[in-house]
């Protein structure tokens, strides 16, 4: 399969749409569309820009993402739960590639400072607690709770990119573009989970860029808990827990009650019939589903993309510039990477 063929897979797949169904609307046999997809056949420029059109992407896009060597990457870093339907996780990390390939045409533009930097380690001589305490004294990050957690993952140039996934068993995905990781994260999961998710995947980041250790997973769980639960400062707080503790350290921590009672359980500060019981409280009250609170703590949404977008607005570049230069069809479909609502519609 050749670059573009790759690239026409993936933008067709993120969009949900099967080979018939894209054929279909293009009014091409299946067949013509599986051998573009195949590299058996290549489109002409008027088919191309009928299948970017559909696909709500520009032609340069397809064909410049083509030519890229390892433009598209198969696989993404994904928590998940086991129960997810293959076709909708596969969806997401086509989503993921696309917008890879989108957040890379902006920074091959767009010279980006970061403060920090996103680190990378060798899993077989880091661990991930270690790992975790590196990248938060690497980013002089103050003691105890982390307040701001996406301005901090922002501010090391790592692109986050929110969006409704629905209920499809699926927290988040991430990967790297060349040297710039990028997160795509659920925009409707409570704040908690969506917090623990994305830690979750800096540490795939972290730990994952090149080979992999024998359990990811959890490696990047191990990652999360000591970022954002270091064990050397919440350790008091940790001791004799009740479900009226856990609900204040969920307010103070910015994490689930669940994961608390986790971290006690790993620092061995509850036997393993208290966490029992806890779990137990937490099921009686309909907790280990939807737990109280979480609509208390501060929302965290990502701003990087969309602030490149504003600030070359102010340098007088039109939406339509912008559109074109981020690859999208048209400045309607360029969130994030445009901002939505009062001042796109003034620029406009």
């Amino acid at each position: 399969m050749n670059g573009l063929g790759v690239v026409l897979e993936t933008a067709r797949r993120a969009k949900g749409l099967t080979q018939e169904e894209l054929a279909q609307h293009l009014g091409i046999a299946q067949a013509t569309l599986s051998r573009y997809e195949h590299g058996m056949r290549e489109p002409d420029d008027d088919a191309l820009s009928r299948i970017a059109t559909a696909l709500d992407v520009t032609s340069a896009f397809l064909r410049e993402a083509g030519k890229v060597r390892g433009a598209v990457a198969l696989d993404a870093h994904m928590r998940r739960l086991k129960g997810a339907k293959p076709s909708e996780w596969r969806r997401l990390e086509a989503r993921l590639n696309i917008y890879r390939l989108h957040a890379a045409r902006v920074f091959d533009q767009i010279a980006v400072h970061t403060e920090h930097r996103v680190p990378t380690f060798n899993p077989d001589e880091t661990d991930p607690v270690t790992a975790a305490r590196f990248v938060r004294a690497q980013w002089r990050m103050p003691a105890g709770p982390v307040r701001g957690l996406i301005a901090w993952l922002e501010a090391a140039g790592c692109v986050i990119i929110e969006e409704d996934f629905g209920r499809v068993g699926v927290d988040g995905l991430s990967q790297w573009i060349d040297a710039l990781p990028i997160i795509l994260v659920n925009s409707v999961a409570p704040t908690d989970r969506k917090r623990l998710t994305i830690v979750h995947e800096l540490g795939h980041l972290c730990l994952h860029s090149g080979d992999l250790s024998d359990d990811i997973e959890h490696d990047a769980s191990l990652f999360a808990a000591e970022f954002l639960m270091p064990m050397e400062v919440i350790r008091p707080s940790l001791r004799n827990l009740t479900i009226g503790r856990l609900h204040d350290l969920k307010l103070e921590w910015a994490v689930s009650m669940q994961a608390l009672i986790e971290r006690a359980h790993e620092g061995k500060l509850i036997a393993p019939a208290r966490r029992s019981s806890l779990y137990k409280a937490l099921s009686a009250r309909g907790w280990r589903l939807r737990e109280p609170l979480s609509d208390e703590l501060a929302p965290e949404h990502p701003s990087l993309v969309t602030d490149i977008g504003v600030s070359l607005l102010s340098q007088g570049l039109s939406p339509e510039e912008i559109a074109d230069v981020v690859g999208y069809d048209s400045p309607r479909l360029a969130r994030p990477f445009l901002p939505p609502g009062p001042r796109l519609l003034r620029a406009l």
